[in-house]
């Protein structure tokens, strides 16, 4: 694959979409306002590339990273590119901005996708000569190591984009979904939502502790989950497939969902409450290690899956 990318921002999401597509071949032009950013990005991605090599991910460090261009030119570095990955801030004014300004440096036909987490293309796209080839490509955290990206388009994106921007995630060993109408928090993040919002409550409300509660969706929900979805967990859990295990359970499913009120889980003295016993369980001065302690069973996992996939 030889595409031309071009990154607008050298932030974590930026920066972690520059190994995705630099490890599949294609070259990309990583742009930021800052230089220094910049520097630092160039460093964080060897990291990244050197820990994915060690976990038998990659074979070489130094091709996929000369493969990535920085550059703090926004005309420059977005010449002759065919697809831009917009990771701005998650502001809808700040992204009209970043929108007009790629608009009159890129070629009419350049599809220009957002990683944004919930905003609808259709509130930062709408003002461009071209929306047509605009579009939401949200990644999950961090996407070389989560392959899902969530293809959400405006109601004016055409279907060329779409199909272009699919493909294009394909080639790059992504997994891509289609949104089929645009919706605040498109699909992962309404579905992690509802998990949370839940969790919030049981915690809140005395039913459980923070550490139970991680325990239960590691142990439990997690399980299964890392291998198959909810409705294919489902279709498995009943002798005669989905139809029968919503005959069985439906009921209490339903009475389990009247009963959550309309109350706020993440207001500020619940969330006190919860960092208060997450940082007994890790104090502040461990997150950065247990980040990386994160990623490294992520490294292992997808080497397991990739070792499965191949037998």
């Amino acid at each position: 694959m030889t595409a031309r990318i071009g990154i607008v921002g050298a932030g974590l999401i930026g920066r972690a979409w520059a190994i995705v597509f630099a490890r599949s071949g294609m070259s990309v032009s990583l742009y930021d306002v800052d230089a220094g950013a910049l520097d630092k990005a160039r460093e964080a991605i060897r990291q990244s590339l050197t820990d994915l090599q060690q976990a038998g991910l990659i074979e070489d460090v130094d091709a996929p990273l000369a493969r990535i261009q920085t550059q703090s030119d926004l005309t420059q570095a977005m010449a002759g590119v065919e697809y831009v990955q917009e990771c701005g801030p998650e502001n809808v004014e700040a992204k009209r901005r970043i929108y007009a300004d790629l608009e009159a440096v890129v070629a009419s036909d350049t599809v220009l996708a957002s990683s944004t987490s919930g905003i609808a293309a259709s509130q930062f796209t709408d003002h461009l000569s071209h929306p047509e080839r605009c579009l939401v490509a949200h990644p999950v955290n961090p996407p070389y190591l989560i392959p899902l990206v969530e293809v959400a388009p405006a109601p004016a994106t055409s279907q060329a984009a779409v199909n272009r921007t699919m493909r294009l995630m394909e080639q790059a060993n992504q997994a891509p979904i289609l949104v089929r109408k645009e919706i605040q928090g498109f699909i992962l993040n309404r579905l992690q939502g509802a998990l949370l919002n839940e969790a919030l409550r049981l915690f809140r409300d005395g039913y459980v502790s923070a550490e139970d509660l991680d325990k239960t969706v590691k142990h439990g929900l997690g399980l299964r989950w890392s291998f198959m979805g909810p409705f294919e967990t489902i279709d498995l859990n009943a002798p005669s497939g989905v139809v029968d295990y919503g005959q069985r359970y439906g009921p209490l499913y339903r009475d389990v969902d009247r009963q959550r009120g309309g109350d706020d889980p993440w207001e500020t003295t619940n969330l006190a409450a919860l960092g208060e016993a997450r940082r007994e369980q890790l104090p502040s001065d461990g997150l950065a290690e247990r980040q990386a302690w994160r990623d490294r069973r992520l490294m292992a996992l997808m080497a397991h899956q990739r070792h499965l996939s191949a037998s």
